[in-house]
């Protein structure tokens, strides 16, 4: 799993205090759902039945070329209710791109998303990525718990322990819709909402 922890540690919500990791309490529990790197021709799909199942609404961050290559996925995505969210063009890594290309391809992006919901591709993004998409009215998503869906080492019960050990009313998740993370993601989600909705929770997309 590398240096990423499983829930994101409060010093490092503090140190970036204008990115969001989690979401204000409201009158009833609340889950924040979250899928990064689709959408994917088989695996959405499979997504959007699974959440349909169980009433929940979840945000898609989306890979703008991913969003070109299977419109109509992206359409029905939209269609089902679920928020949408900008994951740049080519899944960019931030710390490893100059910031005028980076800033750009979040733009190139943008023209296929209409979302000013930003998740940075593996959560790295420099300062000055940032400021310079805030001043354009982006909100910088990050997360609160994260699964490891992808993680091949990693067998698909660990996954589902990261999020029913760790993620509480609030917290923002993060999951996969893409064929590298099925397997894992195929075992936890269903189970994720069938634990939490027996607890009484809501499933929620986020909000601009």
């Amino acid at each position: 799993m590398g240096l990423i922890p499983v829930k994101t540690p409060k010093f490092i919500k503090g140190i970036f205090p204008n990115y969001v990791w989690d979401m204000p309490l409201l009158r009833k529990k609340t889950i924040y759902i979250t899928f990064d790197d689709g959408p994917h021709p088989e695996i959405t799909p499979w997504v959007l039945n699974t959440l349909k199942a169980y009433n929940a609404k979840a945000t898609f961050f989306c890979i703008g070329d991913n969003v070109r290559k299977y419109p109509d996925v992206f359409k029905d995505t939209k269609a089902a209710g679920h928020a949408i969210g900008n994951h740049t063009f080519n899944h960019l890594k931030g710390w490893k791109t100059n910031t005028e290309e980076y800033v750009e391809n979040v733009e190139k992006a943008a023209q296929l998303i209409s979302s000013k919901l930003l998740r940075p591709p593996y959560g790295k993004i420099k300062n000055k990525q940032a400021k310079l998409l805030m001043q354009q009215g982006y909100r910088i998503i990050m997360w609160s718990i994260i699964s490891f869906d992808w993680d091949k080492n990693l067998k698909a019960e660990d996954c589902l322990e990261h999020v029913i050990k760790h993620a509480k009313d609030g917290h923002i998740i993060v999951f996969h819709d893409s064929l590298k993370a099925s397997k894992n993601m195929q075992y936890a989600l269903p189970k994720v909402l069938e634990y939490y909705s027996k607890k009484g929770y809501d499933f929620k997309s986020l909000s601009c």
